[in-house]
């Protein structure tokens, strides 16, 4: 995967800071914080993680579905933006 590994060093970043946030929902489980804080936490690791996902999801489509250096096919490349505006919405 090519464009995974152009873009390793963000999607790293992201996993890095994923990671952190989880490790918040386990630091405020252990102190017993109230469990809105903690819904709270878990929401947003919610979020980053469908981030991550739609990042990589659309890499995936620009890369494997759709390249325009291969295949300028207008028709494809209005498709594709269509589906990733889909996978945002659905991720959001």
């Amino acid at each position: 995967m090519g464009h995974t590994l152009r873009e390793k060093s963000k999607l790293l970043g992201r996993v890095r800071r994923i990671r952190g946030q989880v490790e918040a929902i386990e630091r405020a489980l252990e102190a017993e914080v109230g469990c809105a804080d903690v819904l709270q936490l878990i929401a947003s690791v919610r979020g980053a993680m469908n981030g991550l996902m739609a990042e990589v999801m659309e890499d995936h489509i620009r890369m494997h579905v759709v390249d325009p250096a291969h295949e300028p096919d207008p028709e494809r490349a209005k498709g594709a933006e269509e589906l990733i505006d889909v996978v945002r919405t659905y991720l959001k």
